[in-house]
């Protein structure tokens, strides 16, 4: 359990993230800023507390996909906070040349080991990654894989779910940013989810629900899951697309447009206004 201080401080250091990556998109003026807020958290506790990157031994190391891939914003951001991007960097999202596309590229130096973009296949890929490492004898080493609700519409993710069962992937777990949003509407109205935590019993998996929004749930979902044996895990992260800036919030036009000169400027008041409210707690 973190401390009431502990607690404070990640909360106000994710939203000094938030205020990163809509920084980058606007100065991009391209990006995906809902589904990147959204998931920016479990980012942030992932790669700072769970994730052993600093491992030398790249047997031993974890291994993280981004599937879905347009939450590329989110993860630069953190790779930023742990020291793996330098800050003014960020600001080069989606240029030429840049390290920093629209969507993760594989890039060693940024511990981006897979090139994401077209959804469905990130968990196929961590299927394969994680059957490998078993092959292998990479037996400290997990496959973590974070997916779009949205994304779950696509057939590959469900064989790739039959598989990871049959070959009981004890190795894999997978992440699912539930927001309830994808880019044409709600998950419900264009292609129906639930019942989600049954669907993914069905196909063998361990479960975990939790909050997406409080840190200690988070953290707990995630060390449960290096602990399950013989099956793979799939953690169900309830939270809100474009969590954090009030008129983003549940709107999904912001899946994939950036704010205007004013809008940025709202959103980043209204972060400092929640940041000076954790300050004075």
């Amino acid at each position: 359990m973190l401390s009431k201080e502990e607690e404070k401080e990640i909360l106000i250091e994710i939203l000094e993230i938030k205020k990163d990556i809509l920084k980058m998109i606007y100065l991009a003026k391209s990006g995906h800023p809902g589904g990147s807020l959204s998931c920016v958290t479990l980012l942030y506790l992932l790669h700072a507390r769970i994730l052993n990157l600093r491992e030398k031994n790249k047997k031993k190391r974890d291994l993280f996909i981004l599937s879905k891939g347009h939450a590329a914003p989110a993860l630069y951001a953190v790779l930023s906070r742990i020291g793996l991007i330098p800050n003014e960097e960020l600001y080069t999202l989606r240029q030429f040349d840049s390290r920093l596309q629209g969507h993760p590229v594989r890039n060693q130096a940024l511990n981006i080991e897979i090139t994401t973009g077209s959804l469905g296949m990130g968990l196929s890929i961590g299927v394969g990654c994680a059957l490998a490492a078993k092959i292998d004898g990479e037996n400290e080493k997990k496959i973590y894989i974070l997916l779009g609700d949205g994304e779950l519409d696509e057939g590959a993710v469900w064989e790739a779910a039959m598989a990871a069962n049959h070959y009981k992937l004890d190795n894999l777990i997978a992440i699912v940013d539930r927001n309830g949003l994808q880019i044409d509407g709600n998950t419900e109205e264009i292609m129906s989810l639930e019942p989600l935590a049954e669907k993914w019993r069905a196909f063998g998996w361990h479960v975990i629900e939790f909050d997406g929004a409080n840190l200690n749930q988070i953290l707990e979902a995630f060390q449960k899951a290096r602990n399950v044996i013989k099956k793979p895990t799939i953690l169900i992260s309830y939270l809100i697309k474009g969590a954090d800036i009030s008129f983003m919030e549940h709107i999904k036009k912001y899946h994939g447009r950036t704010p205007t000169s004013e809008e940025y400027e709202e959103a980043i008041r209204e972060l400092n206004i929640i940041q000076d409210q954790l300050k004075n707690q």
